[in-house]
């Protein structure tokens, strides 16, 4: 990366502007909690630890800026606040467990200069945290790619997603770091082409030789043994092991299982949700019907189509081989493992 792409910057966030690659590598100054608000919304930054992130300094920014020196006052205005931050996106766990981070630093502060020291402290502890899981998770995870492997990925799972080296996209770097001869398939990722828009560019800017193939093509490539791991990241997690990810995560789960092909997700603790026993409890995103009949403003589809426009969709814990985090690589029983690293 060429600058980092989420940047605390003291009194503003800079982010780069994930909807303008890979034409363009434009960087946004956001001074107010309403306008990472809006960037979270448009997915000008988006992946779940990325959106944890950037939530945590708003919620710091809108602490900065409230007024009153009453801590009551100061605290209901920052739940106002809060509020705001979490109607954004409901899918990604992070954006949760970073404003519940954010608001037990400030309720623990005396008065409110206190408060919002504390808030701007816990927004940038945050931030290391994420970057560091990934780091490990990357390491962790590298282990099991083999040297001459060809693996599949599916949206976009770096720096960009991350704030940190990346978790899925992380893995692969590693093991090409670590001087593997690897081979990358990443899928297009409809409707938003994050993984034509972002992975590619993350893997031209790291030397990875990668093929971009349409989502429809991965059973193709799994049946002619051209695939041999399939890794991807995830947004929440449930109890039990199943996991909410890029919608058509899913359909690349069951064709792996079918063609007897290792399938990995690798996601930081953040993303566990325990109080959610199994996937079909976490809330699924539905986004503006726009995403699927334009193509970056073209349309594709005839004005007035009727639209479903899930932005993630649930793997059951038995079609996933591995799920990688930073403390440790689970394997079944998935219920188990995932209670024990997360206390």
């Amino acid at each position: 990366m060429p600058k980092e792409p989420v940047e605390w910057l003291g009194d503003r966030l800079r982010i780069l502007d994930q909807t303008k690659l890979p034409q363009e590598e434009a960087y946004l100054d956001l001074g107010r909690y309403q306008d990472i608000a809006s960037a979270i919304t448009e997915l000008k930054i988006r992946g779940a630890p990325a959106i944890g992130v950037c939530a945590a300094y708003a919620v710091a920014l809108g602490g900065l800026k409230i007024e009153t020196r009453a801590r009551a006052e100061f605290l209901k205005e920052l739940r106002d606040i809060i509020r705001t931050i979490t109607a954004t996106r409901p899918t990604a766990r992070n954006l949760f467990g970073a404003a519940e981070r954010m608001l037990r630093a400030a309720e623990a502060g005396r008065d409110t200069d206190r408060i919002k020291e504390a808030l701007v402290s816990e927004a940038v502890k945050i931030h290391a945290e994420e970057a560091a899981a990934t780091g490990k998770i990357s390491q962790l995870g590298a282990g099991l790619i083999g040297n001459g492997f060809s693996v599949l990925t599916h949206c976009n799972t770096g720096a960009l997603a991350t704030a940190g080296y990346g978790t899925a996209l992380g893995v692969i770097k590693k093991a090409a770091g670590q001087g593997k001869k690897i081979k990358v398939l990443a899928t297009e990722t409809r409707p938003l082409l994050q993984g034509a828009r972002l992975t590619a560019w993350e893997l031209m800017k790291a030397g990875i030789p990668f093929t971009l193939i349409t989502d429809s093509m991965a059973g193709y490539f799994m049946s002619r043994g051209e695939v041999d791991c399939v890794i991807v990241g995830a947004d929440r997690i449930a109890s039990n092991g199943d996991t909410a990810n890029k919608i058509g995560t899913y359909t690349l789960a069951v064709l792996a299982k079918e063609h007897g092909i290792p399938f990995y997700v690798a996601a930081p603790t953040t993303t566990f949700d325990t109080t959610l026993d199994k996937g079909i409890d976490i809330p699924i995103e539905e986004r503006p019907p726009e995403e699927v009949t334009r193509i970056q403003g073209v349309a594709i589809a005839p004005e007035g189509t009727r639209v479903a426009n899930p932005a993630f969709d649930i793997t059951p814990h038995h079609l996933i081989t591995a799920i990688i985090t930073e403390k440790d690589i689970i394997r079944e029983p998935y219920g188990e493992g995932l209670r024990r690293i997360a206390t």
